[in-house]
């Protein structure tokens, strides 16, 4: 399947912005739907909708079926031993803020340390900052190389016998980079340390084994990888997990509740408490389905192939800064971007007006743009459904912003 007859199956894509063919490179803010995956949320809501797990009736045990069954997708897809390890959540941000609130806060103490790096989106920045307030612990930055990626002798500096938690996105949002999570988890834990994994941006482009890559957390968001809004997952080792606290209360997470103590369910069900998000699960493992029936090594590669050719294109515009490695196998589908003395923001007004849907903006990565020394960036971004002639088209809409610019001062 190429990727204009995949491209079909997206029927958002399928209409005009201001008068022009909608060329859509915003995937890594959030991944269009395909029919397979709408149709599935749409089923479920028409034919099968209740609550999971509390009733016996059959609709309640079709929607459980349904909903678990999601969660066994998960578990294959990133290769976890048990579905015990997989929880659903609102999404990376959910799922992040629940290591750092459970874990951090019980095995943190004032002396430690947590690392990320200057890459890291808000998402995996904050949550650290609280808790490193809250008990006392030092955050600790590893440094970027000149192209922004991450040195493996840097981290073997950074990283010590104080180091309890390394936290580091797989694929920067912004730059792009590879982050070499396998081999930064094997320093984390010859420290001492757990290895947390945001992979918001490399589960809907790359295969991932968390088992290969011995991190003790991962955490990705389904909107980005095909599916809704609202549903993303939490893979920790389960020795881990069992001793972990949840970090909300309510109904579905109870063993038994009295007036002055309660207790907690098994695994995977102490950290979804409340009504879980079951169609939004239906609709991630209908995204699975359709990803790997194309299949996750043909789509990194083809990605690698698409960003290859922007930057080719991209760089023979004069005045344009193209941030992140120059080999385009050092990097994910996207491409951000500066032109000379026009704002990033003015540059994506510009591209809407031919059809053409960039991020302008800081990219939630505040610290970054700061290292970067700029104050936004604009970010074309590429996925299974785009061509070639999209990226033709990016091109021919910059040279117009850079053109208008110019004749406007």
């Amino acid at each position: 399947m190429n990727a204009r007859e995949i491209r079909q199956m997206f029927p958002i894509l399928d209409q005009e912005v201001n008068g022009n063919p909608l060329v859509y490179l915003d995937s890594a803010a959030t991944s269009q739907k395909p029919v397979p995956v709408i149709e599935a949320i749409d089923k479920y809501y028409r034919e099968y909708n209740s609550n999971v797990h509390r009733g016996v009736h059959t609709l309640g045990t079709r929607a459980t079926d349904g909903y678990e069954g999601a969660r066994e997708k998960v578990r294959k897809f990133i290769n976890a031993k048990s579905t015990e390890e997989v929880i659903f959540t609102r999404g990376t941000t959910t799922s992040i803020n629940t290591v750092a609130a459970s874990y951090g806060r019980a095995n943190l103490s004032e002396g430690d340390e947590i690392v990320i790096s200057y890459m890291e989106h808000h998402s995996n920045i904050i949550p650290w900052q609280q808790v490193a307030k809250q008990t006392g612990a030092t955050l600790k930055y590893l440094p970027l190389q000149e192209d922004g990626t991450i040195s493996l002798e840097d981290v073997r500096t950074t990283v010590t016998a104080d180091t309890k938690i390394v936290s580091i996105m797989q694929v920067s949002n912004v730059l792009g980079v590879m982050n070499p999570i396998k081999e930064i988890a094997k320093i984390a834990h010859e420290n001492g340390a757990i290895m947390v994994v945001d992979g918001a941006q490399s589960a809907p482009h790359m295969k991932i084994d968390v088992q290969d890559l011995d991190c003790d957390f991962l955490a990705f968001s389904g909107h980005k990888m095909c599916g809704p809004t609202g549903i993303g997952v939490l893979y920790g080792k389960k020795m881990h997990l069992e001793k972990m606290e949840p970090v909300e209360f309510g109904g579905e997470m109870i063993d038994f509740v009295g007036l002055y103590e309660s207790t907690w369910k098994e695994l995977p069900w102490k950290f979804e408490g409340g009504t879980p998000i079951i169609a939004g699960a239906i609709g991630l493992g209908a995204a699975i389905d359709f990803l790997e029936q194309i299949g996750l090594d043909e789509i990194e590669a083809y990605e690698h192939k698409l960003a290859a050719y922007a930057m080719e294109k991209m760089s023979t515009i004069d005045g344009m800064t193209i941030y992140g490695p120059k080999e385009a196998s050092k990097r994910a589908g996207l491409v951000t971007f500066n032109i000379d003395d026009v704002h990033p923001h003015d540059v994506a007004t510009v591209l809407d007006a031919e059809g053409i849907a960039v991020r302008a903006g800081h990219h939630c990565a505040q610290p970054l743009m700061k290292w970067l020394k700029v104050s936004a960036t604009a970010r074309a971004s590429f996925y299974l459904y785009n061509t070639e002639e999209d990226i033709d088209k990016l091109v021919s809409g910059l040279v117009k912003t850079k053109e208008y610019f110019s004749d406007v001062f």
